[in-house]
Protein backbone atom coordinates (compact mmCIF):
# COMPACT_ATOMS: atom_id res chain seq x y z
CA UNK A 1 0.00 0.00 0.00
CA UNK A 2 1.46 3.18 -1.00
CA UNK A 3 0.75 6.49 1.36
CA UNK A 4 -1.17 9.53 1.07
CA UNK A 5 0.94 12.68 0.05
CA UNK A 6 -2.53 15.50 0.95
CA UNK A 7 -2.36 19.39 -0.72
CA UNK A 8 -4.11 21.87 -2.14
CA UNK A 9 -3.11 24.98 -4.07
CA UNK A 10 -5.56 27.08 -1.45
CA UNK A 11 -3.09 26.36 0.62
CA UNK A 12 -0.63 28.53 -1.51
CA UNK A 13 -2.69 31.35 -1.91
CA UNK A 14 -2.88 31.94 2.14
CA UNK A 15 -0.14 34.78 3.09
CA UNK A 16 0.37 36.53 5.75
CA UNK A 17 2.49 39.63 4.02
CA UNK A 18 5.52 40.52 2.69
CA UNK A 19 8.83 38.85 4.82
CA UNK A 20 6.62 37.19 6.86
CA UNK A 21 8.50 33.56 8.28
CA UNK A 22 4.99 31.29 7.42
CA UNK A 23 4.93 32.20 3.66
CA UNK A 24 3.63 30.30 0.73
CA UNK A 25 6.98 29.23 -0.80
CA UNK A 26 6.92 26.82 2.29
CA UNK A 27 5.10 24.09 0.69
CA UNK A 28 6.90 24.60 -3.04
CA UNK A 29 10.41 23.74 -1.05
CA UNK A 30 8.69 20.37 0.31
CA UNK A 31 6.92 19.08 -2.70
CA UNK A 32 10.07 20.12 -4.92
CA UNK A 33 12.18 18.35 -2.07
CA UNK A 34 10.02 15.24 -2.16
CA UNK A 35 10.25 14.93 -6.21
CA UNK A 36 14.09 15.50 -6.78
CA UNK A 37 14.23 12.17 -4.47
CA UNK A 38 11.94 10.27 -5.84
CA UNK A 39 9.55 10.19 -2.73
CA UNK A 40 6.43 10.92 -4.58
CA UNK A 41 6.44 8.03 -6.73
CA UNK A 42 5.35 6.09 -3.70
CA UNK A 43 2.69 8.33 -2.37
CA UNK A 44 -0.76 8.83 -4.02
CA UNK A 45 -1.83 12.59 -4.49
CA UNK A 46 -5.07 13.43 -2.89
CA UNK A 47 -6.73 17.12 -2.94
CA UNK A 48 -7.53 18.47 0.80
CA UNK A 49 -11.20 18.96 0.94
CA UNK A 50 -12.51 21.61 3.10
CA UNK A 51 -13.28 20.82 6.70
CA UNK A 52 -16.96 21.81 6.91
CA UNK A 53 -18.47 23.88 10.36
CA UNK A 54 -19.21 19.98 11.85
CA UNK A 55 -16.25 18.70 11.47
CA UNK A 56 -14.33 22.41 12.94
CA UNK A 57 -16.65 22.08 15.68
CA UNK A 58 -15.68 18.88 16.89
CA UNK A 59 -12.43 20.66 18.24
CA UNK A 60 -13.46 24.36 18.34
CA UNK A 61 -16.03 26.14 20.00
CA UNK A 62 -19.08 27.73 17.16
CA UNK A 63 -18.02 31.21 17.90
CA UNK A 64 -14.36 30.86 17.13
CA UNK A 65 -15.47 29.52 14.04
CA UNK A 66 -17.98 31.59 13.11
CA UNK A 67 -15.52 34.62 14.33
CA UNK A 68 -13.09 32.91 11.58
CA UNK A 69 -15.90 33.38 9.07
CA UNK A 70 -17.26 36.55 9.83
CA UNK A 71 -13.68 37.99 9.73
CA UNK A 72 -12.33 36.91 6.67
CA UNK A 73 -11.57 40.08 4.58
CA UNK A 74 -12.73 40.35 1.02
CA UNK A 75 -9.24 42.56 0.41
CA UNK A 76 -6.41 43.18 2.41
CA UNK A 77 -5.51 41.80 5.98
CA UNK A 78 -7.50 41.48 9.31
CA UNK A 79 -5.11 41.18 11.76
CA UNK A 80 -5.64 38.60 14.64
CA UNK A 81 -2.70 39.31 16.51
CA UNK A 82 0.18 41.39 16.03
CA UNK A 83 2.10 37.75 13.78
CA UNK A 84 -1.31 36.32 12.65
CA UNK A 85 -3.34 38.01 9.56
CA UNK A 86 -6.07 36.68 7.22
CA UNK A 87 -6.35 37.63 3.83
CA UNK A 88 -9.16 37.11 1.89
CA UNK A 89 -7.93 33.32 1.11
CA UNK A 90 -6.91 32.41 4.25
CA UNK A 91 -10.47 30.96 5.65
CA UNK A 92 -10.29 28.76 2.63
CA UNK A 93 -6.93 27.44 2.99
CA UNK A 94 -7.94 26.99 6.80
CA UNK A 95 -10.56 24.88 5.58
CA UNK A 96 -8.81 23.30 3.32
CA UNK A 97 -5.42 22.17 6.09
CA UNK A 98 -8.01 20.95 8.43
CA UNK A 99 -10.36 18.96 5.74
CA UNK A 100 -7.11 17.52 4.68
CA UNK A 101 -6.38 15.95 8.22
CA UNK A 102 -10.31 14.47 8.24
CA UNK A 103 -9.77 12.92 4.73
CA UNK A 104 -6.32 11.06 5.85
CA UNK A 105 -8.14 10.40 8.76
CA UNK A 106 -10.82 8.35 6.57
CA UNK A 107 -8.12 7.18 4.33
CA UNK A 108 -5.63 5.38 6.58
CA UNK A 109 -8.75 4.11 8.29
CA UNK A 110 -10.50 2.43 5.23
CA UNK A 111 -6.95 1.30 4.66
CA UNK A 112 -6.62 2.65 1.70
CA UNK A 113 -3.47 4.01 2.33
CA UNK A 114 -0.59 2.86 4.52
CA UNK A 115 -0.49 6.55 6.09
CA UNK A 116 -0.25 9.90 5.32
CA UNK A 117 1.41 13.66 5.04
CA UNK A 118 -0.54 16.74 5.08
CA UNK A 119 1.43 19.52 3.10
CA UNK A 120 -0.70 22.12 4.12
CA UNK A 121 -0.56 25.59 5.67
CA UNK A 122 -2.04 27.59 7.62
CA UNK A 123 -0.52 25.10 10.53
CA UNK A 124 -2.63 24.62 13.69
CA UNK A 125 -0.58 23.89 16.84
CA UNK A 126 -1.57 26.85 18.58
CA UNK A 127 -4.67 27.17 17.90
CA UNK A 128 -6.97 27.12 21.32
CA UNK A 129 -10.09 25.86 21.49
CA UNK A 130 -11.69 29.54 21.15
CA UNK A 131 -8.82 30.95 19.68
CA UNK A 132 -6.70 31.89 16.83
CA UNK A 133 -3.13 32.87 17.11
CA UNK A 134 0.73 32.10 16.38
CA UNK A 135 0.37 32.03 12.56
CA UNK A 136 -3.07 29.17 13.37
CA UNK A 137 -6.37 29.81 12.41
CA UNK A 138 -8.04 26.00 13.13
CA UNK A 139 -6.11 23.18 14.91
CA UNK A 140 -5.56 20.86 12.24
CA UNK A 141 -4.94 17.96 13.87
CA UNK A 142 -7.08 18.46 16.59
CA UNK A 143 -9.86 18.56 13.61
CA UNK A 144 -8.46 14.94 12.63
CA UNK A 145 -8.58 13.33 16.56
CA UNK A 146 -12.07 14.75 16.88
CA UNK A 147 -12.96 12.88 13.76
CA UNK A 148 -11.26 9.65 14.38
CA UNK A 149 -12.86 9.70 17.88
CA UNK A 150 -16.03 11.29 17.80
CA UNK A 151 -17.20 9.84 14.29
CA UNK A 152 -14.80 7.00 13.04
CA UNK A 153 -15.39 5.39 16.81
CA UNK A 154 -12.02 4.99 17.96
CA UNK A 155 -11.09 4.72 21.45
CA UNK A 156 -7.22 5.78 22.01
CA UNK A 157 -5.82 8.19 19.82
CA UNK A 158 -1.91 9.94 20.25
CA UNK A 159 -0.92 13.30 19.01
CA UNK A 160 3.14 13.70 18.96
CA UNK A 161 4.09 17.02 18.57
CA UNK A 162 7.70 17.90 17.73
CA UNK A 163 7.44 21.58 16.66
CA UNK A 164 10.17 23.67 18.47
CA UNK A 165 7.19 25.84 20.02
CA UNK A 166 4.49 24.07 22.09
CA UNK A 167 1.03 23.21 20.71
CA UNK A 168 -0.71 25.32 23.66
CA UNK A 169 -3.55 24.66 21.45
CA UNK A 170 -3.58 21.10 20.85
CA UNK A 171 -3.05 20.85 25.05
CA UNK A 172 -6.07 23.18 25.41
CA UNK A 173 -8.31 21.42 23.37
CA UNK A 174 -7.38 17.95 25.20
CA UNK A 175 -5.94 18.75 28.58
CA UNK A 176 -9.52 16.48 29.54
CA UNK A 177 -9.50 14.24 27.06
CA UNK A 178 -8.37 10.98 28.43
CA UNK A 179 -9.02 9.31 25.06
CA UNK A 180 -6.07 11.27 23.49
CA UNK A 181 -2.15 11.05 25.27
CA UNK A 182 -0.15 14.13 23.65
CA UNK A 183 3.41 14.05 23.58
CA UNK A 184 5.65 16.88 22.98
CA UNK A 185 8.64 18.32 22.79
CA UNK A 186 9.65 21.83 22.73
CA UNK A 187 12.17 24.66 23.73
CA UNK A 188 11.89 26.11 26.94
CA UNK A 189 11.20 30.17 27.01
CA UNK A 190 9.71 30.44 23.35
CA UNK A 191 6.27 31.31 22.18
CA UNK A 192 3.63 30.80 23.85
CA UNK A 193 5.95 30.63 27.11
CA UNK A 194 3.81 27.12 28.94
CA UNK A 195 4.02 26.44 31.75
CA UNK A 196 6.20 23.12 33.34
CA UNK A 197 3.55 21.11 34.18
CA UNK A 198 5.17 17.95 34.82
CA UNK A 199 3.54 14.85 33.34
CA UNK A 200 -0.07 13.23 33.42
CA UNK A 201 -1.48 10.38 32.59
CA UNK A 202 -2.50 12.34 29.24
CA UNK A 203 0.47 14.71 28.66
CA UNK A 204 3.84 13.92 28.60
CA UNK A 205 5.38 17.71 27.52
CA UNK A 206 8.82 17.85 27.65
CA UNK A 207 10.82 21.69 27.55
CA UNK A 208 14.46 21.35 26.72
CA UNK A 209 16.96 24.10 27.20
CA UNK A 210 17.88 26.19 24.31
CA UNK A 211 20.60 24.40 22.20
CA UNK A 212 19.78 20.87 23.98
CA UNK A 213 20.76 19.16 20.60
CA UNK A 214 19.53 16.40 18.93
CA UNK A 215 21.36 13.75 22.23
CA UNK A 216 19.40 15.86 24.75
CA UNK A 217 16.58 15.60 22.18
CA UNK A 218 16.42 11.43 21.76
CA UNK A 219 17.21 11.16 25.35
CA UNK A 220 13.69 12.71 26.32
CA UNK A 221 11.77 10.67 23.53
CA UNK A 222 13.61 7.42 24.74
CA UNK A 223 12.82 8.21 28.34
CA UNK A 224 9.29 10.00 28.10
CA UNK A 225 7.92 9.89 24.82
CA UNK A 226 7.67 5.98 24.01
CA UNK A 227 7.12 4.65 27.49
CA UNK A 228 3.94 6.35 27.59
CA UNK A 229 2.97 5.59 24.12
CA UNK A 230 3.42 1.65 24.72
CA UNK A 231 1.24 1.63 27.68
CA UNK A 232 -1.45 3.98 25.79
CA UNK A 233 -1.30 1.31 22.84
CA UNK A 234 -2.86 4.05 20.98
CA UNK A 235 -5.17 2.92 17.90
CA UNK A 236 -3.99 5.86 15.84
CA UNK A 237 -1.34 8.21 15.96
CA UNK A 238 -1.28 11.83 14.54
CA UNK A 239 1.79 14.15 14.11
CA UNK A 240 2.29 17.42 14.56
CA UNK A 241 5.46 18.19 11.91
CA UNK A 242 6.93 21.56 12.64
CA UNK A 243 10.86 21.60 11.57
CA UNK A 244 11.70 25.18 13.06
CA UNK A 245 13.96 23.11 15.95
CA UNK A 246 16.65 22.45 12.62
CA UNK A 247 20.10 24.12 13.77
CA UNK A 248 19.61 26.37 10.49
CA UNK A 249 16.16 27.54 11.06
CA UNK A 250 16.68 30.97 13.23
CA UNK A 251 12.95 30.42 15.08
CA UNK A 252 13.92 28.45 17.47
CA UNK A 253 17.80 27.03 18.87
CA UNK A 254 17.59 23.06 19.48
CA UNK A 255 20.02 22.27 16.94
CA UNK A 256 17.96 19.76 15.23
CA UNK A 257 19.17 18.32 12.04
CA UNK A 258 17.47 15.90 9.64
CA UNK A 259 18.61 12.89 11.31
CA UNK A 260 17.34 13.46 14.39
CA UNK A 261 14.28 14.01 12.27
CA UNK A 262 14.81 10.94 10.40
CA UNK A 263 15.42 9.19 13.74
CA UNK A 264 12.38 10.37 15.94
CA UNK A 265 10.00 9.17 12.54
CA UNK A 266 11.36 5.51 12.74
CA UNK A 267 10.82 5.41 16.88
CA UNK A 268 7.36 6.51 15.94
CA UNK A 269 6.84 4.05 13.45
CA UNK A 270 7.87 1.35 15.31
CA UNK A 271 5.20 1.81 17.83
CA UNK A 272 2.26 2.34 15.09
CA UNK A 273 3.40 -1.33 13.91
CA UNK A 274 3.45 -1.96 17.46
CA UNK A 275 0.41 -1.44 18.50
CA UNK A 276 -1.80 0.45 15.59
CA UNK A 277 -1.20 -1.37 12.23
CA UNK A 278 1.20 1.51 11.45
CA UNK A 279 -1.06 3.78 10.77
CA UNK A 280 -0.20 7.50 11.07
CA UNK A 281 -1.52 10.89 10.05
CA UNK A 282 1.45 13.20 9.98
CA UNK A 283 0.38 17.27 9.47
CA UNK A 284 2.90 19.99 8.34
CA UNK A 285 3.08 22.63 11.26
CA UNK A 286 6.72 24.58 11.46
CA UNK A 287 9.40 25.09 9.54
CA UNK A 288 10.39 28.40 8.16
CA UNK A 289 14.00 28.45 6.16
CA UNK A 290 13.14 26.64 3.14
CA UNK A 291 16.15 24.68 2.61
CA UNK A 292 16.30 22.86 6.10
CA UNK A 293 12.78 22.72 6.16
CA UNK A 294 12.31 20.95 2.73
CA UNK A 295 15.15 18.96 4.14
CA UNK A 296 14.15 18.44 7.14
CA UNK A 297 10.26 17.14 5.80
CA UNK A 298 11.52 14.72 3.22
CA UNK A 299 13.46 12.52 5.85
CA UNK A 300 10.50 12.24 7.85
CA UNK A 301 8.22 11.18 4.89
CA UNK A 302 10.81 9.01 3.69
CA UNK A 303 10.88 7.10 7.10
CA UNK A 304 6.89 7.72 6.91
CA UNK A 305 6.25 5.87 3.87
CA UNK A 306 8.95 2.94 3.97
CA UNK A 307 11.16 4.30 1.93
CA UNK A 308 14.41 4.85 3.95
Amino acid sequence: MLAAYITHPDCVRHEMGPGHPECPERLGAIQDQLLIKGLLDYMVPYDAPLATDEQLCRAHSALHVRRIVDNAPAEGYHHVDPDTNMNPFTLQAARRAAGAAVHATDLVLDSKVSSAFCAVRPPGHHAEHDAAMGFCFFNNVAVGIRHALDVRGLERVALIDFDVHHGNGSENIFKDDDRVLMCSIFERGLYPFPEETGHTTTMVNVGLPTRSGGKEFREAVTQHWIPALDAFRPQLIYISAGFDAHREDDMGNLALVEADYEWVTQQLVAVAQRHCQGRIVSCLEGGYVLSPLARSATAHVKVLIGAD
